[in-house]
């Protein structure tokens, strides 16, 4: 019998910089949930030729057309609880200003819009998608004005 060292801690870890996190989920979620702007996600066919399960377009998955739309909506909802875990940094290495006032409001504005394009996508009613994308675009926003756009990014998170 193999001895089993101790259960791996479930507490939360910090594994990628405030910019891996906002590229590698929220940029993308976003995009699919902008996406219905535009156009039908009820229109998106699965590639031809192409095993759904293994496309890398949510749009074209398994999963897609208006779930696509709602599971981005819940990703970037449930992704506001990564932004408020301490010890994640910037890129540039700044700690991100997790206990400023304005940060939890602009994550709390993030968590709304994505449960309120979530709720939009439920009604797969592309005018209701046009609205809850300008209030998703407005909470990113927000938050982009006051710490990412900066003219170096040595100064982002300041």
């Amino acid at each position: 019998m193999l001895a089993q060292g101790p259960p791996e801690s479930a507490a939360q870890q910090v594994r990628a910089d405030l910019n891996q996190l906002m590229r590698g989920v929220l940029y993308p979620a976003a995009n699919v949930v902008f996406f219905a702007q535009a156009d039908n996600p009820g229109d998106v066919k699965p590639n031809t030729g192409q095993d759904p399960s293994m496309s890398t377009d949510p749009l074209t998955s398994s999963f897609g057309g208006w779930q696509a739309i709602e599971n981005a909506s819940l990703a970037l909802a449930e992704s506001a609880n990564l932004l408020l875990i301490e010890g994640r940094t910037c890129a540039n290495g700044t700690p991100a200003p997790t206990k400023d006032p304005d940060w939890s409001k602009f994550v709390r504005e993030l968590r709304d819009a994505g449960m309120s394009a979530y709720r939009a996508a439920q009604t797969k009613d592309q005018d209701k998608m046009i609205a809850t994308a300008e209030t998703l675009n407005a909470a990113c926003a927000g938050c982009h004005r006051k710490w990412r756009d900066r003219r170096t990014p040595a100064n982002r998170c300041k």
